[in-house]
C-alpha cells in the first residue's frame, strides 16, 4: 500500500463479493426502483419508532449482502458502519444481533466510502480477508434530530435536500477472483466555506469534493477522461453547479463524466425533494443498487466514487457555527482479474 498525503494505492487484490440495497416507500417510485433489494412499506417498517426503523433496514441490507455473497456472519471478520443519529444507535442496534467484530464509523453522508476505505485498508495489511461496510439513513428520524419534528410542518428552502429513507451494505473481501476491485482511494479533508445555512448542505459539501477531487487526480496523474463516471454523494443541484464552478477554477470539467447520487435516486419533478436526495443513505441506496450492478455487468469500467458528509449537528448550527465538510474518494475497477 502507498500512502501520500491521505492518497491508498492498494497492492493487495480487494474485491467486491457482495452488495445489497433496501429502501423505503418513497425510493420505491424513484429510478431506481427495479435495482433495489428490498422495498419496506411505511415510515416505521413495522417498528414502534423512526430509529428501530433504521436499525431494521441496516440488518436486512448486511443479512442480504451475505446471503448473495454466500457467506454467513460467522465468517465475517469485522464490520465497519455509521448512520447519521446520535452515538449511531441506528447501525448499533441493528447489528448487535449479528455479533460480527465491529468498528463504529461516523462520516455523516460520506459514511459509505468512509467505511470502504477503512476496511480496505484492514484488508490490505492482512489483518482481515472478509469485511462489510453499511450506513443508513431514514428521512423521519434525522429531520427530528437535526431539523424540527414532521408534526411542526415547516416549509423547505429551494436548496433544501430530502433525506433518504435507505441503506446500502458492501461485502469486501481479499482474493483475485470476483468481477469488481477496490484500487485507490483518497481520504478527505476538513474543508469549511463559513456556510451556515442548515438547509443548504450541498454549498457546504461543495468545496470539500473539490478538494478532494483535485488531490486525487493530481497524485494519479489522470484525467476526468480516464474514468467512466465520477460519482458525488450527495451534492444535489445546487452543489453540483457550485462543484463544476469550483473545479473550473482549477481548470477541471468533469460535466461529461459527473453524476450526483442526490439528483439520481428521486424522480427530478417530484417537487419535495426541491435540491435532490441527501443523507448517509443516499450515495449508499445509488451506490449498491445502481453503480456496482453496473461495474459487475461491464457497463461500467472505472469509477471514482465522492461520498461527501456534512459535519455539524443541531446544536452547532443553533451555536452559529459554520458547516465544515469532508469528501472520501475511492476508485473501483471492473475486471476478470486483478492487474
Amino acid at each position: 500500500m502507498k500512502l501520500k498525503r491521505g492518497i491508498f494505492h492498494f497492492k493487495t487484490p480487494i474485491c467486491v463479493s457482495g452488495f445489497a440495497a433496501v429502501a423505503g416507500q418513497k425510493e420505491s417510485k424513484g429510478p431506481l426502483k427495479d435495482d433495489v433489494d428490498v422495498f419496506l412499506k411505511g415510515r416505521f417498517f413495522g417498528e414502534k419508532s423512526f430509529e428501530k426503523a433504521e436499525s431494521k433496514m441496516q440488518q436486512i441490507a448486511v443479512i442480504k449482502a451475505m446471503q448473495k455473497a454466500n457467506l454467513t456472519a460467522d465468517e465475517i471478520d469485522a464490520i465497519f458502519a455509521g448512520d447519521l443519529l446520535n452515538q449511531c444507535i441506528g447501525t448499533n442496534y441493528g447489528l448487535r444481533e449479528l455479533e460480527i467484530p465491529f468498528v463504529g464509523l461516523y462520516g455523516a453522508c460520506s459514511t459509505m466510502a468512509e467505511s470502504i476505505l477503512v476496511a480496505s485498508t484492514f484488508i490490505e495489511t492482512g489483518l482481515v480477508k472478509k469485511t462489510i461496510s453499511v450506513t443508513s439513513s431514514h428521512f423521519c428520524a434525522a429531520e427530528r434530530q437535526f431539523r424540527f419534528p414532521l408534526e411542526y410542518g415547516g416549509q423547505r428552502k429551494r436548496t433544501a435536500q430530502w433525506t433518504a429513507t435507505a441503506a446500502g451494505a458492501v461485502l469486501l473481501e481479499s482474493g483475485n477472483k470476483k468481477k469488481i476491485y477496490v484500487k485507490s482511494g483518497c481520504l478527505g479533508k476538513i474543508i469549511d466555506f463559513g456556510v451556515k445555512d442548515i438547509s443548504n448542505m450541498g454549498a457546504a459539501m461543495a468545496p470539500a469534493a473539490s478538494d478532494t477531487i483535485i488531490r486525487f487526480l493530481e497524485e494519479t496523474k489522470t484525467t476526468c477522461n480516464d474514468y467512466d463516471l465520477i460519482l458525488t454523494g450527495d451534492l444535489g443541484r445546487v452543489g453540483s453547479d457550485l462543484l463544476y464552478e469550483l473545479l473550473d477554477q482549477k481548470g477541471v470539467n468533469i460535466r461529461a463524466k459527473h453524476k450526483d447520487c442526490g439528483l439520481l435516486i428521486y424522480d427530478r419533478n417530484d417537487k419535495d425533494i426541491n435540491s435532490g436526495g441527501s443523507g448517509a443513505g443516499c450515495s449508499a441506496l445509488v451506490f449498491c443498487a445502481n453503480i456496482l450492478k453496473q461495474l459487475e455487468e461491464g457497463i461500467l469500467k472505472k469509477v471514482l466514487f465522492v461520498a461527501t458528509g456534512a459535519l455539524m449537528s443541531k446544536r452547532s448550527n443553533q451555536q452559529g457555527e459554520s458547516i465544515p465538510a469532508v469528501a472520501h474518494l475511492i476508485y473501483l475497477k471492473g475486471e476478470e482479474k486483478w492487474n
